[in-house]
């Protein structure tokens, strides 16, 4: 069991910047690959950005070029940082957990999740 905790989340005005940070308990974060997911109301979870155990990155299309994903296996922790941020990132950001090596952007694959935080971006 992996329990995971987000928080970072906030208001922020168009072109600002926020980071976010998912804190994941258990000894085997290291061999975890993590995702970032967003969701709105009535829409589907949408895939932003994963990261595997080795460090590769991968980021949907309309993230690429503003976000990074990153995580410091030490802290068990992963972190989103969100640059050039738009009114339509607005959205509740999950963090996600997938016990494999393979990086899927369905977030059927993932086996864990946390609560997720709001994020806001006005115009």
């Amino acid at each position: 069991q992996v329990q995971l905790v987000e928080s970072g989340g906030g208001l922020v005005q168009a072109g600002g910047s926020l980071r976010l940070s998912c804190a994941a308990s258990g000894r085997s974060f290291s061999t975890y690959l993590m995702g970032w997911f967003r969701q709105t109301p009535g829409k589907e979870r949408e895939f932003v950005a994963g990261i595997t155990r080795s460090g590769n990155t991968y980021y949907g299309d309309s993230v690429k070029g503003r976000f990074t994903i990153s995580r410091d296996n030490a802290e068990n922790t992963v972190y989103l940082q969100m640059n050039s941020l738009k009114p339509e990132d607005t959205a509740v950001y999950y963090c996600a957990v997938r016990d494999g090596s393979i990086l899927y952007t369905r977030p059927e694959k993932y086996d864990y999740w946390g609560p997720g935080t709001q994020v806001t971006v006005s115009s």
